[in-house]
């Protein structure tokens, strides 16, 4: 049985899809099969993991809205063990189409089922919101690692995460638990990333991540060229970074 894990935090630019990204191909590498679900129509995971997201035939948002099985739009072996279902700007559209359905919170739940057994992870990245795809996308998830930067305003939002992720707990998902935290863009040279990670861990209870995932040049660059850190420069910093947490992830699950 796979563990279903969404990527989310409803404040943007901290480092969710990066992380997706770069976690998944790590678990990948370690010899695990994964399933990467990009949810977010920004499409940066997508495109991060080397897929055309304007040239997408088939998409998640296809899944949501049953105009295709889910089996047709799985790019396989994007990398070694990686499978990738990518998204688009399409998928804005699902928050309309999905509104009316009697069970419009489960709709991934049951399209991820069917595939659920084919995988050892299956990673889900949220959009930076809590919307009606961030709903579906904690509904299916086992659990949900959240990444915190190490910037000012750092815990803004994550207390609304929290009290969304206990109603759906409470509502739609029983089984949902907090994977932990993940601290990213750490900067050795500063004392506010150390100051940001101290304030974390006093207001926050639950899991965090001993690895530290740090602010790293090539990490910001790879996206451009469509691989993961581990493939773009497998010695880098960021590298180095996403294969302790997937070390700790595979540990710690």
């Amino acid at each position: 049985m796979s563990k279903i894990i969404a990527i989310a935090n409803q404040k943007g630019g901290v480092g969710k899809s990066t992380t997706s990204i770069n976690l998944s191909s790590c678990l990948a590498e370690k010899g695990k099969k994964v399933l990467v679900i990009d949810i977010d129509p920004q499409g940066n995971t997508s495109s991060g993991l080397g897929i055309d997201k304007n040239r997408l035939e088939n998409s998640i948002y296809d899944v949501l809205i049953d105009e295709e099985e889910i089996t047709n739009c799985i790019h396989k072996d994007v990398y070694e063990n990686l499978d990738v279902l990518p998204a688009n700007v399409n998928l804005s559209g699902a928050e309309i189409e999905l509104i009316d359905l009697d069970d419009r919170s489960y709709v991934l739940k049951n399209k991820i089922d069917k595939v659920r057994d084919d995988y050892d992870y299956i990673i889900i990245d949220c959009p930076p919101s809590l919307s009606i795809l961030t709903v579906n996308s904690l509904t299916a998830a086992d659990s949900v690692l959240v990444p915190i930067q190490c910037e000012y305003y750092a815990l803004e939002g994550i207390s609304q995460l929290i009290k969304t992720i206990n109603l759906i707990k409470k509502k739609l998902n029983p089984e949902l638990e907090m994977e932990g935290v993940v601290f990213t863009m750490y900067d050795s040279r500063t004392n506010l990333s150390a100051q940001v990670i101290d304030n974390v861990k006093e207001n926050l209870s639950g899991y965090i991540y001993e690895t530290v995932i740090p602010r790293n040049v090539r990490l910001a660059e790879a996206p451009s060229h469509g691989l993961p850190i581990n493939y773009y420069d497998s010695k880098s910093a960021g590298a180095v970074g996403y294969r302790k947490l997937a070390d700790e992830l595979i540990t710690h699950s």
